[in-house]
Protein backbone atom coordinates (compact mmCIF):
# COMPACT_ATOMS: atom_id res chain seq x y z
CA UNK A 1 0.00 0.00 0.00
CA UNK A 2 2.84 2.39 0.78
CA UNK A 3 4.11 2.06 -2.81
CA UNK A 4 0.98 3.65 -4.23
CA UNK A 5 1.34 7.21 -5.45
CA UNK A 6 -1.03 9.32 -3.35
CA UNK A 7 -2.18 12.67 -4.70
CA UNK A 8 -4.01 15.35 -2.69
CA UNK A 9 -6.25 17.98 -4.26
CA UNK A 10 -6.25 21.14 -2.17
CA UNK A 11 -3.76 22.94 0.06
CA UNK A 12 -6.00 24.26 2.84
CA UNK A 13 -6.56 23.09 6.40
CA UNK A 14 -7.95 19.66 5.47
CA UNK A 15 -5.14 19.13 3.00
CA UNK A 16 -2.72 19.64 5.87
CA UNK A 17 -4.65 17.28 8.16
CA UNK A 18 -4.79 14.55 5.54
CA UNK A 19 -1.12 14.96 4.61
CA UNK A 20 -0.15 14.33 8.25
CA UNK A 21 -2.40 11.27 8.40
CA UNK A 22 -1.02 9.82 5.15
CA UNK A 23 2.53 10.26 6.46
CA UNK A 24 1.60 8.59 9.75
CA UNK A 25 0.39 5.42 8.01
CA UNK A 26 3.44 5.25 5.74
CA UNK A 27 1.89 6.52 2.51
CA UNK A 28 3.15 10.09 2.23
CA UNK A 29 1.64 11.96 -0.74
CA UNK A 30 3.83 12.30 -3.81
CA UNK A 31 1.75 14.95 -5.57
CA UNK A 32 -0.44 17.92 -4.69
CA UNK A 33 -2.82 19.84 -6.95
CA UNK A 34 -2.69 23.55 -6.10
CA UNK A 35 -3.81 26.78 -7.72
CA UNK A 36 -0.18 27.56 -8.57
CA UNK A 37 3.02 25.55 -8.73
CA UNK A 38 4.83 28.41 -7.01
CA UNK A 39 2.68 28.17 -3.87
CA UNK A 40 4.24 25.29 -1.95
CA UNK A 41 2.36 24.77 1.35
CA UNK A 42 4.61 25.26 4.35
CA UNK A 43 3.24 22.12 6.04
CA UNK A 44 4.87 19.94 3.36
CA UNK A 45 8.25 20.79 4.89
CA UNK A 46 10.99 18.77 3.24
CA UNK A 47 8.59 16.13 1.94
CA UNK A 48 9.42 15.08 -1.62
CA UNK A 49 6.21 16.01 -3.39
CA UNK A 50 5.48 17.42 -6.84
CA UNK A 51 3.16 20.44 -7.06
CA UNK A 52 0.79 20.58 -10.04
CA UNK A 53 -1.64 23.23 -11.25
CA UNK A 54 -2.92 21.13 -14.19
CA UNK A 55 -5.57 18.58 -13.22
CA UNK A 56 -4.88 16.08 -16.00
CA UNK A 57 -1.12 16.12 -15.41
CA UNK A 58 -1.77 15.60 -11.70
CA UNK A 59 -4.11 12.66 -12.33
CA UNK A 60 -1.58 11.01 -14.62
CA UNK A 61 1.04 11.20 -11.87
CA UNK A 62 -0.94 9.43 -9.10
CA UNK A 63 -2.66 6.13 -8.37
CA UNK A 64 -5.19 7.27 -5.76
CA UNK A 65 -6.65 10.70 -5.07
CA UNK A 66 -7.60 12.49 -1.85
CA UNK A 67 -10.00 15.39 -2.50
CA UNK A 68 -9.56 18.15 0.11
CA UNK A 69 -10.78 21.03 -2.04
CA UNK A 70 -13.47 23.57 -1.05
CA UNK A 71 -16.91 21.99 -0.68
CA UNK A 72 -18.46 23.32 -3.88
CA UNK A 73 -15.65 21.73 -5.91
CA UNK A 74 -15.97 18.22 -4.47
CA UNK A 75 -18.30 16.86 -7.15
CA UNK A 76 -16.40 18.48 -10.02
CA UNK A 77 -13.09 16.98 -8.95
CA UNK A 78 -14.66 13.63 -8.09
CA UNK A 79 -16.12 13.32 -11.60
CA UNK A 80 -12.69 14.03 -13.10
CA UNK A 81 -11.08 11.41 -10.85
CA UNK A 82 -13.71 8.83 -11.83
CA UNK A 83 -13.14 9.61 -15.52
CA UNK A 84 -9.44 8.90 -14.95
CA UNK A 85 -10.30 5.55 -13.36
CA UNK A 86 -8.67 6.32 -10.03
CA UNK A 87 -10.07 5.40 -6.58
CA UNK A 88 -10.77 8.46 -4.45
CA UNK A 89 -11.38 9.56 -0.92
CA UNK A 90 -13.31 12.82 -0.73
CA UNK A 91 -13.78 15.04 2.30
CA UNK A 92 -17.39 15.43 3.38
CA UNK A 93 -19.85 16.37 2.06
CA UNK A 94 -19.96 14.31 -1.11
CA UNK A 95 -21.82 17.14 -2.83
CA UNK A 96 -24.20 20.03 -2.19
CA UNK A 97 -27.23 18.31 -3.74
CA UNK A 98 -28.62 14.80 -4.08
CA UNK A 99 -28.69 15.00 -7.89
CA UNK A 100 -25.04 16.03 -8.01
CA UNK A 101 -24.13 13.27 -5.59
CA UNK A 102 -25.97 10.66 -7.65
CA UNK A 103 -24.02 11.75 -10.72
CA UNK A 104 -20.74 11.27 -8.85
CA UNK A 105 -21.70 7.85 -7.49
CA UNK A 106 -22.83 6.65 -10.92
CA UNK A 107 -19.53 7.79 -12.43
CA UNK A 108 -17.50 5.76 -9.94
CA UNK A 109 -19.76 2.73 -10.36
CA UNK A 110 -19.27 2.87 -14.15
CA UNK A 111 -15.52 3.23 -13.70
CA UNK A 112 -15.42 0.29 -11.31
CA UNK A 113 -13.29 2.11 -8.73
CA UNK A 114 -13.91 2.82 -5.06
CA UNK A 115 -15.26 6.14 -3.78
CA UNK A 116 -14.96 6.90 -0.09
CA UNK A 117 -16.39 9.99 1.62
CA UNK A 118 -14.74 11.29 4.79
CA UNK A 119 -17.42 11.19 7.47
CA UNK A 120 -14.92 11.08 10.30
CA UNK A 121 -17.29 10.13 13.14
CA UNK A 122 -17.38 6.62 11.71
CA UNK A 123 -13.74 6.40 12.76
CA UNK A 124 -13.80 8.55 15.92
CA UNK A 125 -13.18 6.06 18.74
CA UNK A 126 -15.81 7.28 21.24
CA UNK A 127 -18.48 7.33 18.53
CA UNK A 128 -17.55 3.94 17.09
CA UNK A 129 -17.35 2.44 20.59
CA UNK A 130 -20.88 3.66 21.30
CA UNK A 131 -22.16 2.12 18.07
CA UNK A 132 -20.51 -1.20 18.96
CA UNK A 133 -22.25 -1.10 22.33
CA UNK A 134 -25.59 -0.39 20.63
CA UNK A 135 -25.01 -3.20 18.13
CA UNK A 136 -24.24 -5.53 21.07
CA UNK A 137 -27.62 -4.68 22.62
CA UNK A 138 -26.18 -3.00 25.71
CA UNK A 139 -28.96 -0.37 25.94
CA UNK A 140 -31.61 -2.14 23.91
CA UNK A 141 -33.15 -0.54 20.84
CA UNK A 142 -32.14 3.15 20.53
CA UNK A 143 -35.10 5.39 21.35
CA UNK A 144 -33.75 8.92 21.78
CA UNK A 145 -30.48 10.42 20.53
CA UNK A 146 -29.13 13.80 21.61
CA UNK A 147 -26.14 14.99 19.61
CA UNK A 148 -24.29 18.28 20.06
CA UNK A 149 -21.41 19.99 18.20
CA UNK A 150 -20.59 23.48 19.48
CA UNK A 151 -17.72 25.35 17.87
CA UNK A 152 -16.25 28.74 17.15
CA UNK A 153 -17.04 30.13 13.72
CA UNK A 154 -14.52 29.27 10.98
CA UNK A 155 -12.30 32.16 9.92
CA UNK A 156 -13.64 33.67 6.73
CA UNK A 157 -13.52 36.95 4.87
CA UNK A 158 -15.82 38.54 2.34
CA UNK A 159 -13.87 36.92 -0.51
CA UNK A 160 -13.86 33.47 1.12
CA UNK A 161 -15.81 30.63 -0.47
CA UNK A 162 -16.82 29.66 3.05
CA UNK A 163 -18.70 32.94 3.46
CA UNK A 164 -20.98 31.98 0.54
CA UNK A 165 -23.57 29.43 1.69
CA UNK A 166 -24.14 28.37 -1.92
CA UNK A 167 -20.52 27.15 -1.94
CA UNK A 168 -20.07 25.95 1.64
CA UNK A 169 -23.58 24.67 2.31
CA UNK A 170 -23.65 26.61 5.57
CA UNK A 171 -23.75 25.01 9.00
CA UNK A 172 -25.96 22.11 7.87
CA UNK A 173 -23.44 20.82 5.33
CA UNK A 174 -20.24 21.81 7.12
CA UNK A 175 -20.90 21.04 10.79
CA UNK A 176 -24.24 19.34 11.40
CA UNK A 177 -23.71 16.78 8.64
CA UNK A 178 -21.34 14.90 10.98
CA UNK A 179 -24.16 14.21 13.43
CA UNK A 180 -26.77 13.70 10.71
CA UNK A 181 -24.73 10.81 9.37
CA UNK A 182 -24.06 9.46 12.86
CA UNK A 183 -27.75 9.55 13.82
CA UNK A 184 -28.65 7.51 10.76
CA UNK A 185 -25.77 5.10 11.47
CA UNK A 186 -27.09 4.49 14.98
CA UNK A 187 -30.87 4.64 14.61
CA UNK A 188 -31.45 3.81 10.95
CA UNK A 189 -33.24 5.52 8.10
CA UNK A 190 -34.79 8.94 8.66
CA UNK A 191 -38.35 9.64 7.53
CA UNK A 192 -38.70 13.33 8.41
CA UNK A 193 -36.62 16.37 9.42
CA UNK A 194 -37.70 19.53 11.21
CA UNK A 195 -35.15 22.29 11.77
CA UNK A 196 -34.79 25.81 13.12
CA UNK A 197 -31.89 28.21 12.76
CA UNK A 198 -30.92 31.47 14.47
CA UNK A 199 -30.33 33.96 11.64
CA UNK A 200 -28.76 36.63 13.90
CA UNK A 201 -26.18 34.22 15.35
CA UNK A 202 -22.84 33.36 13.82
CA UNK A 203 -24.47 30.09 12.96
CA UNK A 204 -26.74 28.00 15.17
CA UNK A 205 -29.19 25.31 14.11
CA UNK A 206 -31.33 22.66 15.77
CA UNK A 207 -32.83 19.66 13.99
CA UNK A 208 -35.22 16.91 15.04
CA UNK A 209 -35.14 13.67 13.06
CA UNK A 210 -37.79 10.97 13.07
CA UNK A 211 -36.41 7.54 12.22
CA UNK A 212 -38.31 4.76 10.45
CA UNK A 213 -37.87 2.51 13.47
CA UNK A 214 -39.49 5.02 15.81
CA UNK A 215 -36.42 6.66 17.35
CA UNK A 216 -36.12 10.44 17.68
CA UNK A 217 -32.87 12.38 17.29
CA UNK A 218 -32.23 15.93 18.51
CA UNK A 219 -29.15 17.64 17.01
CA UNK A 220 -27.68 21.00 18.00
CA UNK A 221 -24.93 22.60 15.93
CA UNK A 222 -23.38 25.98 16.61
CA UNK A 223 -20.65 28.36 15.48
CA UNK A 224 -21.43 30.74 18.34
CA UNK A 225 -18.67 29.70 20.75
CA UNK A 226 -15.59 31.88 21.30
CA UNK A 227 -12.24 30.87 19.79
CA UNK A 228 -10.80 28.24 20.34
CA UNK A 229 -13.73 26.43 21.98
CA UNK A 230 -14.92 23.19 20.39
CA UNK A 231 -17.19 20.82 22.31
CA UNK A 232 -19.04 17.69 21.25
CA UNK A 233 -21.33 15.34 23.12
CA UNK A 234 -23.92 12.63 22.66
CA UNK A 235 -26.44 10.58 24.60
CA UNK A 236 -28.05 7.48 23.16
CA UNK A 237 -30.98 6.28 25.28
CA UNK A 238 -32.61 2.88 25.03
CA UNK A 239 -34.80 0.60 27.11
CA UNK A 240 -31.92 -0.60 29.28
CA UNK A 241 -29.91 2.59 29.76
CA UNK A 242 -27.96 5.45 28.26
CA UNK A 243 -24.63 5.70 26.49
CA UNK A 244 -23.00 9.10 26.86
CA UNK A 245 -19.96 11.05 25.81
CA UNK A 246 -18.83 14.63 26.38
CA UNK A 247 -15.57 16.16 25.26
CA UNK A 248 -15.72 18.21 28.48
CA UNK A 249 -15.38 15.08 30.61
CA UNK A 250 -12.26 13.05 31.33
CA UNK A 251 -14.10 9.73 30.96
CA UNK A 252 -14.30 8.99 27.21
CA UNK A 253 -17.51 6.95 27.19
CA UNK A 254 -20.04 6.20 29.91
CA UNK A 255 -22.79 3.59 30.12
CA UNK A 256 -25.56 4.13 32.66
CA UNK A 257 -27.89 1.16 33.00
CA UNK A 258 -31.17 0.82 34.85
CA UNK A 259 -30.78 -0.75 38.29
CA UNK A 260 -32.29 -4.13 37.48
CA UNK A 261 -29.48 -4.78 35.00
CA UNK A 262 -26.80 -4.47 37.73
CA UNK A 263 -24.06 -3.99 35.16
CA UNK A 264 -21.85 -0.90 34.85
CA UNK A 265 -19.22 -2.12 32.40
CA UNK A 266 -19.19 -0.92 28.82
CA UNK A 267 -17.57 -4.13 27.67
CA UNK A 268 -15.36 -2.29 25.21
CA UNK A 269 -12.31 -4.46 25.76
CA UNK A 270 -8.91 -2.95 25.04
CA UNK A 271 -10.07 -0.46 22.44
CA UNK A 272 -7.80 2.59 22.42
CA UNK A 273 -9.81 5.80 22.57
CA UNK A 274 -6.72 7.81 21.64
CA UNK A 275 -6.49 6.57 18.04
CA UNK A 276 -6.34 9.20 15.30
CA UNK A 277 -9.58 8.92 13.32
CA UNK A 278 -8.04 10.34 10.13
CA UNK A 279 -5.38 7.65 10.17
CA UNK A 280 -8.00 4.96 10.77
CA UNK A 281 -10.08 6.36 7.92
CA UNK A 282 -7.24 6.38 5.41
CA UNK A 283 -6.16 2.89 6.46
CA UNK A 284 -9.70 1.61 5.89
CA UNK A 285 -9.81 3.33 2.50
CA UNK A 286 -6.60 1.62 1.38
CA UNK A 287 -7.78 -1.77 2.66
CA UNK A 288 -11.06 -1.40 0.76
CA UNK A 289 -9.16 -0.51 -2.41
CA UNK A 290 -7.06 -3.65 -1.84
CA UNK A 291 -10.21 -5.73 -1.34
CA UNK A 292 -9.25 -6.77 2.19
CA UNK A 293 -11.89 -4.80 4.14
CA UNK A 294 -15.41 -3.44 3.95
CA UNK A 295 -15.92 0.33 4.00
CA UNK A 296 -17.21 1.88 7.21
CA UNK A 297 -19.30 4.15 5.00
CA UNK A 298 -20.61 3.61 1.48
CA UNK A 299 -21.21 6.30 -1.15
CA UNK A 300 -24.96 5.82 -0.64
CA UNK A 301 -24.53 6.54 3.07
CA UNK A 302 -22.73 9.77 2.18
CA UNK A 303 -25.52 10.63 -0.26
CA UNK A 304 -28.10 10.09 2.49
CA UNK A 305 -26.19 12.59 4.65
CA UNK A 306 -26.36 15.11 1.80
CA UNK A 307 -30.11 14.54 1.58
CA UNK A 308 -30.54 15.13 5.31
CA UNK A 309 -28.41 18.30 5.28
CA UNK A 310 -30.46 19.65 2.38
CA UNK A 311 -33.64 18.85 4.32
CA UNK A 312 -32.31 20.74 7.35
CA UNK A 313 -31.71 23.83 5.20
CA UNK A 314 -35.14 23.54 3.58
CA UNK A 315 -36.99 23.08 6.86
CA UNK A 316 -35.14 25.96 8.54
CA UNK A 317 -36.01 28.19 5.58
CA UNK A 318 -39.69 27.22 5.28
CA UNK A 319 -40.53 26.45 8.91
CA UNK A 320 -42.07 23.15 7.81
CA UNK A 321 -40.97 19.53 8.34
CA UNK A 322 -39.44 17.80 5.32
CA UNK A 323 -40.33 14.23 4.46
CA UNK A 324 -37.34 12.12 3.45
CA UNK A 325 -37.94 9.98 0.37
CA UNK A 326 -35.91 6.85 -0.31
CA UNK A 327 -32.95 7.29 -2.67
CA UNK A 328 -31.95 3.65 -2.65
CA UNK A 329 -29.59 1.52 -0.63
CA UNK A 330 -26.29 -0.22 -1.16
CA UNK A 331 -23.02 0.92 -2.68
Amino acid sequence: MSERRVGIIGTGFMGEVHTAAWRAIGSAPSAVLARSTTLRPAYLGNLEVDIYDDLQEFLAAVDIVDICAPTHLHAEFALAVAAAGKPAICEKPLSLSVDEGLEVISAFERAGVHLHVGHILRYSPEYTAARQAVEAGRIGEPAVLRLSRLSFAPERGQASWFEDDSKSGGIAFDLMIHDLDYARWIAGEVVSVFAKSAPKSRGHAIAVLKHAGGAITHIESSWSSPVPEFRTSFEIAGEHGILGFSSDESTPLTLRLHEERNDSSTGLGNMSLAANPFELELQNFLEVVDGTAHPAITPRDALAAVQLAAAVRQSARTGQPVRIESIGKGE
